[in-house]
């Protein structure tokens, strides 16, 4: 939790403890990037792991399309602080990345042409 559930305000961690041993150490520490996440953004990043960053393969696995992927991606590298290069920002990238995914799925055979083209016409 980055957040005091009563104020909002930071919170500091102070005091860690070992389960082995009992032994307690204070100080201010700073949580590591990946301890700020949320859950939902850690089990994103734990499937985007366990596929070796391919797209396609979480594609397939969460069964969602790769913009909506590609774009919780995006959420996350801000998330951590991290700036999104120009082009890869949910905007503009997610226009692209819906183009591309239209293109593969007439490529595959899994769409007609007739509605290919409908469905680029209707993106932003």
């Amino acid at each position: 939790m980055e957040r005091c559930p009563a104020c909002g305000g930071n919170l500091d961690v102070t005091q860690m403890s070992c389960s082995a041993c009992d032994t307690v150490i204070q100080g201010s520490f700073s949580p590591c990037v990946f301890c700020k996440l949320p859950p939902e953004s850690l089990h994103f990043l734990e499937i985007f792991v366990k596929n070796r960053g391919n797209l396609k393969e979480m594609e397939r696995e969460l069964r969602q399309p790769y913009p909506t992927l590609r774009g919780k991606l995006n959420s996350i590298v801000k998330e951590m602080g991290f700036e999104v290069k120009p082009g890869d920002e949910e905007e503009g990238g997610e226009v692209a990345a819906q183009r591309r995914e239209v293109l593969d799925k007439l490529d595959r055979g899994e769409i007609s042409a007739a509605e290919a083209t409908e469905l680029l016409s209707s993106l932003k």
